[in-house]
């Protein structure tokens, strides 16, 4: 049994709670293609990976915790965890440093993902570590590598997994570096916003490798053919990450928007990582019938990343940092 193991009412409120949670992940459509991943979440704790997590309240934030003295904040905590939001678990100076993802969100890219039986998957970013459990549950431990660049997160990770009976490769690293020692990897799946793909992740990869990531406030989906090339289109949904920390890419800098601008022109605006001018991409979203985030795609070459619209031999085209 777990060292934290819940008392009697509260474990019968985190069974109760967890059964809501996926009824309500299935009902949005989340694991349509793939209802395998159902069992996954319904064997899963969450708890068990967010002992604590903050909550913004008039003055700041509130810490709700496990070990609350106080049983009505043990309940709000619980239930707050059985939500379908995502929840802030680390903060410093104020700013978001990590989090645990949207459960439904999860579950559509996990679902995208697209894994088989005996896939290897490499995790980028590795969170509370409830991802890498819902992978390594329907994989197998042997078969997930998760990385993060702080130590403080993977100790905390691989204690969660412990608990929760898991025990995937975790690696304290530089995510943009990908983990080349556990590899080839048959997928890759980012759980941190990135400006540009790492080229390292290609070389790491298998042929017909799927890369799933948050890119632009979106999700892009790339088939890798070889080491050095990958292509393909952005999902529909929108997908909002803490940030990659790592020595590679570029940072991205502040990308002005106007009060009132649609999302999918913002996250136009964001793509091209401001190399159109704000009005610039207002004339070219609204004269291509305002695009969504689908008809975007992403090719990465041995000389870089650049993102199109409709198609590679698109007219319109951007480079990536």
């Amino acid at each position: 049994m777990s060292a934290h193991a819940l008392d009697k009412d509260l474990e019968a409120v985190a069974l109760a709670a967890r059964s809501e949670l996926v009824r309500a992940i299935g009902l949005s459509g989340a694991w349509d293609a793939d209802p395998g991943w159902r069992a996954v979440f319904a064997a899963v704790p969450r708890h068990l990976f967010v002992p604590y997590y903050y909550v913004a309240v008039a003055d700041g934030n509130e810490r709700l915790w496990r070990d609350s003295p106080d049983p009505r904040t043990r309940e709000r905590w619980l239930r707050g965890v059985y939500a379908d939001v995502p929840l802030a678990t680390r903060l410093r100076d104020g700013e978001l440093m990590s989090s645990s993802s949207q459960p439904s969100l999860m579950a559509r890219m996990l679902t995208e993902l697209r894994v088989t039986d005996g896939d290897r998957v490499l995790e980028i970013g590795a969170g509370t570590g409830y991802n890498a459990a819902l992978l390594a549950e329907r994989l197998g431990d042997d078969l997930v590598t998760t990385v993060d660049l702080e130590p403080e997160i993977t100790d905390s990770a691989r204690t969660h997994l412990a608990d929760a009976g898991h025990h995937p490769t975790v690696v304290t690293g530089d995510g943009t570096r990908g983990v080349p020692e556990h590899g080839p990897y048959d997928r890759v799946i980012a759980t941190c916003a990135l400006t540009s793909i790492p080229p390292a992740w290609l070389a790491q990869c298998t042929p017909g490798a799927r890369i799933l990531a948050p890119l632009a406030t979106g999700l892009i989906a790339l088939t890798v053919q070889d080491e050095t090339h990958a292509e393909g289109n952005f999902l529909d949904t929108p997908a909002y990450f803490v940030p990659l920390r790592g020595t590679d890419p570029a940072t991205p800098g502040e990308i002005p928007h106007r009060p009132g601008d649609h999302e999918l022109l913002r996250f136009l605006l964001t793509l091209t990582h401001g190399t159109l001018a704000p009005q610039e991409a207002r004339e070219l979203w609204e004269r291509e019938g305002r695009p969504g985030r689908e008809r975007y795609g992403v090719t990465v070459t041995g000389e870089g990343a650049r993102a199109w619209l409709d198609a590679p031999e698109s007219p319109h085209t951007w480079q990536l940092p």
